[in-house]
C-alpha cells in the first residue's frame, strides 16, 4: 500500500510575515504575478519555485534557487522542525468551504502500484522542475493526492492554534499545524497507507520525483529520502473538495467555418440569448455545458451518438471530439468562465466553450476502477500555497 512518512519541514521562522512569503504553485504563476510576488518580500518562495538567472554572481536559475535556499537557511529565515512530523494543512476560502488535509513524504513507485494518475496528462516538458531539484534537493511545493480511506478528513483534524498562516491574494486562509506525537504519526501513516493514493494535482512533478529517484539509484545511492515526495494528501469525499471545469475557447477557425452547424452534429443546440452579462453569467453560474460567441450563447446536449463515439461521457472528452471536427480549430484551457467569455468578447477568441464540472462520486468511480479521466477533465481549487512548508532531501 502506499508509503507515506513525516520528515522535518523546513518553515518560515515566526518573524516574518507568512503572507508576504508564500507563492501559488509555479504552474499557475506567469511573469506579471511573478514580478509581484518576487517585489513583495525577498524571500517570497517564488524566488526559489520560479528562479531567474543571477548574473551578478553568473547564476543560472537552478543554481540561483539553490545558493537562495541556502542563504535563507544559514539567515535563519528557514529553520527545519527538530524532528519528523507531519503536517495538517486547511484552506478556508472567503465563501466558508474548507479542505483539510496533511502534508507528508509520498513514497514514489512504479506505474501498476497504489500510487494512480488521476487523469491523462497534456506532454510536458519536466526538465525545469528535475533541474530544480538536482540544484536545491528539495520539494519545494506539495503534490496533491486523493486518499480513498474514508473518515481521514476526520482523523487529521487538528486542534489549537496553528503554528502558522497565511492568506493568499484570493482571500483563502492557509494554516499549517505540526503534528509529530509519534501516535499520532503512526495513526497517520497507517490511514493513509491503507488506500491507494490518487494524484489530484501535480502528475508531473510527481514523475519528476519518480525519475530523479530512479537517477540517484543508477548512481549508486542506497534508500533515502529521494524515494519519497512531499505530497498534501486530501480525502476523496464531497466535503473535502471543490472541483471545477476547464473551459475552451477556439481560435484560427478556417474562413467560412459554420461553427453552430458543425457543433450541431455532436449536441442539441438551443439558443440561451445574446453573449450579454446577464444571459453568459446566468449559464455559466448554472454550470451548463455551452457554447459562447460574439452573437449568442447557446446550450449544449450531447447527443448519443456523441456518447458512442467519445472515450467517455465526461464533457472533456464529448468537447474533443467536436473540437477535433472543426477546421483549423485550435483550443486554449481556461480554469475561469470569466476568462474565457472575455476572450471572446475582445475578439481573442472566436468561442467559448463552458464544459460542466466532473463530480467527486465520479472521480472516485474512475479511481477505484483504475482509469484515468481524460486530459483537463478538472481543476481542483483553492491551491495550497508554496511556502507553508519545504521539504529537504538529505538533511
Amino acid at each position: 500500500m502506499p508509503r507515506f512518512e513525516p520528515f522535518p519541514g523546513l518553515r518560515y521562522d515566526p518573524r516574518f510575515e507568512l503572507d508576504r512569503l508564500i507563492a501559488p504553485p509555479y504552474d499557475i504563476v506567469g511573469p506579471e504575478l511573478r514580478d509581484v510576488l518576487a517585489r513583495r518580500h525577498r524571500a517570497n518562495a517564488i524566488h526559489i519555485e520560479c528562479p531567474l538567472d543571477d548574473r551578478n554572481l553568473s547564476l543560472d536559475r537552478y543554481a540561483n534557487a539553490a545558493q537562495l535556499l541556502a542563504a535563507w537557511r544559514a539567515e535563519d529565515v528557514l529553520a527545519a522542525d527538530r524532528r519528523p512530523a507531519f503536517y495538517a494543512y486547511r484552506m478556508t476560502t472567503p465563501e466558508g468551504t474548507v479542505t483539510t488535509g496533511v502534508i507528508g513524504a509520498l513514497g514514489c513507485e512504479p506505474p501498476g502500484g497504489e500510487i494512480l494518475p488521476h487523469e491523462e496528462t497534456i506532454p510536458k516538458d519536466t526538465t525545469d522542475r528535475l533541474d530544480l531539484l538536482r540544484a536545491c534537493r528539495a520539494n519545494l511545493s506539495p503534490i496533491w493526492g486523493l486518499s480513498l480511506t474514508a473518515g481521514l478528513a476526520g482523523a487529521i483534524a487538528p486542534e489549537g492554534d496553528p503554528d502558522g498562516e497565511a492568506t493568499d491574494d484570493e482571500g483563502v486562509l492557509h494554516q499549517v499545524w505540526v503534528l509529530d506525537h509519534p501516535a499520532t504519526v503512526e495513526a497517520i501513516s497507517t490511514a493513509v497507507g491503507s488506500s491507494p493514493v490518487v494524484i489530484a494535482d501535480g502528475h508531473h512533478r510527481y514523475q519528476t520525483a519518480c525519475t530523479y529517484q530512479a537517477e540517484r539509484l543508477a548512481a549508486g545511492d542506497g534508500p533515502g529520502d529521494q524515494d519519497l515526495v512531499m505530497a498534501l494528501v486530501v480525502e476523496l469525499a464531497p466535503d473535502q473538495l471543490q472541483v471545477g471545469p476547464i473551459h475552451r475557447t477556439i481560435s484560427g477557425l478556417d474562413p467560412g467555418v459554420d461553427l453552430l452547424e458543425i457543433l450541431g452534429r455532436f449536441f442539441e443546440t438551443i439558443n440561451a440569448g445574446p453573449a450579454e452579462e446577464k444571459v453568459v453569467a446566468a449559464v455559466a453560474e448554472s454550470q451548463a455545458l455551452a457554447l459562447v460567441t460574439s452573437e449568442g450563447v447557446w446550450l449544449l446536449t450531447p447527443r448519443p451518438e456523441t456518447y458512442e463515439a467519445a472515450t467517455s461521457e465526461l464533457d472533456s472528452s464529448l468537447v474533443a471530439l467536436a473540437v477535433a471536427a472543426l477546421p483549423g480549430a485550435t483550443s486554449l484551457h481556461h480554469h475561469a468562465w470569466r476568462e474565457a467569455v472575455d476572450a471572446v468578447l475582445s475578439g481573442a477568441a472566436q468561442a467559448a466553450l463552458l464544459l460542466r464540472p466532473v463530480t467527486v462520486d465520479q472521480i472516485s468511480e474512475w479511481a477505484e476502477a483504475r482509469r484515468r479521466m481524460p486530459p483537463k477533465s478538472t481543476y481542483f481549487h483553492p491551491k495550497p500555497r508554496t511556502g507553508m512548508v519545504y521539504r529537504v532531501l538529505g538533511d
